[in-house]
């Protein structure tokens, strides 16, 4: 895959959890942008779940963070004030260089397209016209959307750019040469995880790949991200 190292698309989703899960995929979108601040990194919100990250390197130091990322905590949301576990998968993705994506060609049968009304961070309606795109790859199910432009026509651009970039990836994950191949729904699995977050009943955060174990969450959790990566 030919990308610029550059640029990272982060995206967070909520997984088992309920209000939670939304919560804590929030906490982990604020973190990234965090960091991205902390690093002098231009930040962009393309959609409410993925934020676009230009800066040195962006793309070669955050995408070890793909993967399932789990918290333990004393719910906010629960009156009882028990312990619960959230989970949110985090997506890591470059942005192909443009000859390569216009190599890509996708049959129009294989995809769905959604306008919807741009939103702003809050929630709040920041467009009455629906210039949001989103674009779905029907045998995979692979979404990718975005808000950013006030044009339609330049959302679905950025949209699809995304979303050949999801599709490149999973190729290459599944050792597919040609996506006509793909024709597995792509779940995210959450039976397992790459870092735990515990913050009751006592404080850690432990990366499960490279076993490094550290007590400082609440500083991993304002953007220091260094604290668990080396270089």
């Amino acid at each position: 895959m030919n990308y610029n190292q550059n640029i990272a698309y982060v995206s967070v989703y909520a997984g088992a959890g309920g209000d939670d899960a939304k919560d804590w995929a929030s906490m982990l979108l604020r973190m990234y942008g965090k960091y991205a601040d902390k690093r002098g990194w231009k930040k962009s919100i393309i959609d409410e779940n993925t934020l676009e990250l230009r800066g040195e390197k962006s793309y070669e130091r955050l995408k070890e963070e793909s993967g399932v990322h789990r918290l333990v905590r004393i719910s906010p949301f629960d009156a009882k004030k028990l312990r619960h576990t959230s989970f949110a998968l985090v997506e890591v993705l470059p942005e192909l260089e443009e000859i390569e994506a216009s190599n890509i060609n996708i049959p129009e049968a294989d995809l769905k397209v959604e306008f919807f009304r741009s939103s702003g961070p809050g929630g709040q309606n920041v467009n009455k016209v629906e210039t949001a795109v989103r674009v779905i790859h029907l045998p995979t199910g692979l979404k990718a959307s975005s808000q950013t432009g006030r044009a339609q026509s330049a959302n679905r651009d950025a949209a699809m750019k995304l979303l050949k970039a999801k599709l490149l990836k999973l190729m290459e994950e599944k050792k597919e040469k040609e996506i006509s191949g793909l024709r597995t729904k792509a779940e995210p699995n959450w039976g397992y995880e790459i870092r735990s977050y515990v913050l009751h009943p006592y404080k850690m955060v432990k990366d499960h790949i490279t076993k490094e174990k550290i007590s400082r969450v609440e500083e991993v959790l304002e953007g220091n991200l260094d604290l668990l990566k080396k270089g």
